[in-house]
């Protein structure tokens, strides 16, 4: 992984630093985001641990991690820019950060072989991508279903085959209800006692 990537010109202005995945490379499930939070930008470490009510930044860290803590999957006592994952990966769709704005289709495509390279690393049985844009592109380049075909919304804890593993779409915790956040919680919780391990199609990859 590329610490000093300058595959795009106007992020290499914006950014603090590359912000590549963080957590267990032997882990079961891998989290993916849109780009980097203000705090992960400064912390080195996708979905950094932010506190609520803080916009479009929550969807992206405190809120995920949150999640992860209440299945068992993060270590509460942990640091927020050190978090003690189990059994879990964290990535973004892309590396770097501008703070003003979504990243741009070619930057997207610019960073896909940094989150080629960890899926190869990883081979997760679970992908959870989280957000809408998340959802389009793992779905485009991962599934054989045509990503105008899922809703995130509709899909939010349901489990989707995929090339090799399977999606478990997550709505930005930002913009989840209370409900919906519980409900995805207690759906994934329901695929942590399968044997999920089973139904994974290794040769399709």
């Amino acid at each position: 992984m590329d610490e000093e990537c300058q595959n795009c010109p106007a992020l290499c202005e914006t950014r603090t630093q590359v912000v590549h995945g963080y957590g267990d490379v032997g882990a079961d499930f891998l989290f993916v985001g849109e780009r980097p939070s203000a705090e992960s930008d400064e912390a080195g470490v996708p979905f950094v641990g932010l506190e609520a009510n803080k916009g479009e930044t929550e969807s992206v860290s405190g809120g995920v991690r949150r999640i992860l803590e209440r299945l068992g999957l993060c270590d509460a006592t942990s640091p927020p820019s050190e978090p003690s994952l189990i059994n879990v990966y964290l990535t973004n769709l892309t590396r770097c950060r501008d703070p003003e704005r979504p990243p741009a289709d070619q930057e997207i495509t610019n960073c896909e072989p940094y989150l080629e390279a960890e899926i190869r690393m990883i081979n997760p049985e679970i992908i959870v991508p989280v957000g809408k844009r998340a959802l389009a592109e793992i779905a485009a380049e991962y599934t054989r279903t045509p990503a105008e075909e899922l809703d995130l919304k509709e899909s939010h804890g349901e489990r989707i085959r995929g090339r090799g593993f399977e999606l478990v779409p997550m709505i930005a915790p930002s913009e989840q209800t209370d409900e919906q956040t519980q409900a995805w919680v207690e759906a994934f919780a329901e695929l942590l006692a399968t044997d999920y391990r089973q139904t994974k199609g290794r040769q399709g990859r």
